[in-house]
């Protein structure tokens, strides 16, 4: 009797504590507030930051004669960089949308102990979730279209297109290269290189030093942000066979790198501050990034985690829109 009863309890169950373990998919659709976190704005800072840098060093590389105002005025400069602020923050969105569908139909977020995703909870259907993500994709396309209209630089197409097959891959198609520890060669290149020296480019023809140094700060805010939010997820992570960086590393060495990638901006922001001395002031984002390498090396708690990837978040954001605009008041 007593094996059978056990049998009853087990039947419907995963013989893999892990499985067994993992939270149900729920029956409820999705609300406009379960979309609105599926676009997970606290990343979008990823994209702000690196149109910001690009655009204000563009602006002191230039040799313009005159105001950060009539910088922008000049040659229609404004509306490409707004519109380069579209591209990365489109591409952004559908790297979100993207990333979780393609977790959701894999599998890998039946192990997820965070906020549900809309894929991988059910909450909404793949195919829809995968059309969100594929609209975001075209309305970045769109906005790259219309700066290579604009600019006349028609090899730029090939680096958008770049751009998005990257985004697609980070973890679909049969083999995606964030499954396999690389996650953060991607952010680096595309949320740092491309995205700071590619506005600069089309706003001045040319890449400076500055733009350089612009771009691996920006780069490696992307790169913390991306660690400390697979640190977070790392045991589940290494459940589904997702290898990420920070599940190949182990979680020791996950921390350090993400305190390197948090701080190697501010070894960066030496060369601004040694060539425009009041830039000294976006020093004061330590404020936020201190406290969130505090956590960051830490905790083990899921919940205190994301708050240092706000915090992470948030330290790139001041860092970018603070040494923007000392940059852009520069005498």
């Amino acid at each position: 009797m007593a094996r059978t009863k056990n049998s009853k309890q087990s039947k419907g169950r995963s013989g893999n504590p892990a499985k067994a373990a993992a939270p149900q998919r729920t029956k409820r659709r999705a609300t406009a507030r379960d979309w609105i976190g599926g676009a997970r704005l606290r990343t979008l800072t990823l994209g702000v930051v690196p149109v910001v840098m690009g655009t204000t060093v563009g602006f002191v590389d230039s040799g313009f004669a005159g105001d950060f105002g009539g910088f922008l005025a000049k040659d229609g400069h404004a509306l490409i960089a707004v519109l380069a602020l579209l591209v990365a923050l489109f591409l952004q969105i559908g790297v979100n949308y993207s990333n979780d569908y393609s977790d959701g139909v894999r599998g890998t977020d039946e192990f997820r102990v965070g906020p549900a995703r809309l894929t991988g909870a059910g909450l909404a259907k793949p195919r829809t979730v995968l059309t969100v993500a594929l609209t975001f994709f075209g309305l970045a396309a769109v906005a790259g279209i219309v700066i290579v209209v604009l600019t006349q630089l028609w090899w730029l197409l090939l680096v958008g297109a770049a751009a998005i097959v990257a985004a697609w891959f980070y973890t679909g198609g049969k083999k995606p290269y964030g499954y396999n520890a690389l996650g953060e060669v991607f952010v680096f290149v595309f949320f740092g290189l491309v995205a700071v020296l590619g506005t600069e480019y089309v706003l001045i023809d040319q890449v400076t030093l500055s733009g350089w140094a612009a771009a691996v700060a920006a780069g490696f805010f992307a790169c913390a942000v991306l660690m400390v939010n697979n640190i977070r997820d790392i045991d589940e992570d290494r459940l589904a066979g997702k290898r990420t960086l920070a599940v190949v590393v182990g979680r020791p060495v996950a921390r350090v790198l993400f305190g390197l990638f948090l701080l190697l901006p501010y070894v960066v922001l030496l060369w601004f501050v040694l060539l425009y001395f009041r830039t000294g002031f976006t020093y004061f984002s330590l404020l936020l990034a201190l406290p969130a390498l505090a956590i960051g090396v830490s905790s083990r708690k899921p919940r205190e985690l994301i708050t240092a990837l706000q915090l992470s978040s948030f330290a790139s954001l001041v860092f970018g829109v603070v040494l923007g605009i000392t940059l852009a008041i520069q005498p």
